[in-house]
């Protein structure tokens, strides 16, 4: 047996345990990962930083907050054990099945809180997950790993569930990917990385690579956009996928909206260092030169030969095209923006096409807006699958400041040549079994429970109960049926449901009831 054989025998060993779990101890064991998650905050935000050399540590920690808690919150009601929805109209009931093994690849612009984030969303489907790490930040990655175990022993769950590349190399990942027991991948990275994980034999969800154009309007406010688009751009150092690249400017607003950036921390560059930075940002390949990435405006100006004031926060760079022979309009991952002005929507929206077709598609879009007309022209038409509206779009994008599931993973559809569109979480880790009762006969005869268009009495009372006619009139009535719904509105009117022998009673309004204390049984 090789040694990655020997892993993946733990994990599938660790695994039929937690298959095994109600809802009550998946949550459980989820929640010690979060709390876990919350105390080493700091240091792990402070080996991530000083391992890789990218970011800051206090953006570090809100992407560990993001990771854990405002993670948990959006996810900790979701069921994903046992029947997980009964369709009472359609009389189909839903069942949760883990995906398997996840296979997960982290990368180092955001490896801490990817591990977090990736572990809880896993478990909580009862998955066990393998991490492959980038080995240049394999040592906080192991570590966060080895927090993420210890919260597991304390809440009585097998460590073994969760299991990490000691020694991860390209070679090995691949392996990972491609393993017999392998259930899913969670790849997060570069293109390469995605094109191996869609090419494994193997489910995947993998993302592509975000340049994120953002449109400000005449109409916006300019003050909040400028401090805006400062604070998603210079976030961790432009580390997050969804960072703003380039901030398109309408012509009415464009010196205003200048003298604001100026106004908050960024450095405009003249054409000499301009070119500079070209020779030092951008790869032959047209990547992001490593040795840029995640550091700070004056580290990247002293690198290119020029110096910026050293509370500098974003490098502004003014632009007049997109493409090759434009190498800054590329993703950077760093605090660099390149500063375009477009004389009215129709203008600016071509130019986000422009950006997005170069290295961005389907991944993100911000506008800054109070027309909604233009809003709704830029949702309709623009290749992305998160339109950010008057926020950050690193903050908006990852579910910080709006309303989107809170994630690490964001999918770019079609478009990026990704199986989704969303924003990856807890309800991609589950299969859906269906369960479907017969509703139109082909042969009369007995009738299953939920048969709904025979002419038995029976199939009369749960048609009835059905449409919401279940609970007795009166207190002392005995139901004959009860779906969750009834006993949602049980609790919610502050009632207890009689019930005897012969009732019928489905999975989840057992499950509900049982929390509630609802039911009252009679012989």
């Amino acid at each position: 047996m090789s040694q990655l054989d020997a892993v993946f025998a733990r994990l599938e060993a660790a695994g039929k345990i937690i298959e095994g779990y109600s809802q009550e101890q998946v949550d459980q064991m989820v929640h010690s990962i979060v709390d876990a998650g919350v105390r080493e905050n700091r240091r792990l935000a402070e080996l991530a930083v000083s391992e890789t050399g990218f970011g800051r540590v206090a953006d570090k920690m809100i992407k560990n907050e993001l990771s854990t808690t405002i993670l948990w919150d959006s996810i900790k009601d979701e069921k994903t054990v046992g029947i997980i929805r009964e369709d009472s109209n359609r009389n189909i009931w839903e069942v949760a099945a883990p995906v398997g093994i996840v296979a997960a690849v982290i990368p180092s612009t955001n490896p801490t809180s990817t591990t977090l984030y990736k572990a809880i969303i896993a478990l909580k489907g009862r998955n066990p997950i393998l991490f492959s790490p980038h080995p240049s930040a394999k040592e906080c990655i192991g570590e966060t790993v080895r927090v993420i175990q210890n919260a597991l022993k304390q809440a009585g769950a097998p460590s073994d569930t969760v299991q990490v590349l000691e020694s991860p190399t390209i070679e090995l990942t691949n392996e990972m990917m491609r393993h017999p027991k392998t259930g899913v991948i969670l790849a997060t990275g570069g293109l390469g990385l995605v094109k191996a994980a869609y090419s494994s034999g193997k489910p995947a969800y993998g993302v592509g690579p975000g340049n994120v154009p953002v449109f400000v309007e005449r109409s916006a406010e300019v003050e909040k956009a400028a401090k805006d688009v400062v604070a998603g751009k210079s976030f961790d150092n432009g580390t997050v996928c969804a960072s703003e690249q380039s901030v398109i400017v309408d012509q009415p607003i464009a010196d205003r909206m200048l003298d604001a950036f100026k106004r908050n921390g960024c450095y405009v560059v003249n054409d000499e260092e301009k070119k500079k930075l070209e020779q030092v940002v951008v790869t032959p390949k047209f990547t992001a030169n490593p040795k840029i990435v995640g550091k700070d405006p004056a580290v990247i100006a002293g690198i290119a030969g020029f110096s910026v004031p050293e509370e500098t926060r974003v490098l502004l760079v003014p632009m007049d095209g997109v493409g090759k022979n434009h190498p800054l309009s590329i993703e950077k991952l760093s605090p660099i923006l390149c500063f375009y002005v477009a004389d009215g929507w129709q203008a600016a929206c071509e130019r986000c096409i422009q950006l997005l077709n170069f290295g961005g598609l389907g991944h993100s879009l911000g506008i800054h807006s109070r027309n909604l007309d233009v809003i709704r022209e830029f949702a309709l038409k623009k290749p992305a699958f998160r339109i950010l509206v008057n926020t950050p779009t690193t903050h908006g994008a990852v579910g910080y400041t709006t309303r989107l599931m809170p994630s690490m993973t964001l999918g770019c559809g079609t478009f990026g040549n990704n199986i989704t569109s969303e924003n990856i979480t807890a309800k991609h880790m589950i299969n859906v079994k269906r369960v479907a009762f017969e509703t139109n006969p082909v042969n009369i005869g007995t009738e299953s429970p939920l048969q709904v268009g025979a002419s038995s009495g029976l199939v009369d009372i749960i048609d009835r109960k059905l449409q919401g006619r279940v609970v007795a009139e009166t207190p002392h009535d005995v139901v004959d049926f009860v779906s969750e719904r009834d006993v949602v509105d049980a609790v919610r009117e502050g009632r207890k449901i009689l019930i005897s022998s012969r009732t019928m009673v489905t999975p989840l309004a057992k499950d509900t009831a049982r929390e509630h204390d609802v039911f009252r049984k009679v012989d």
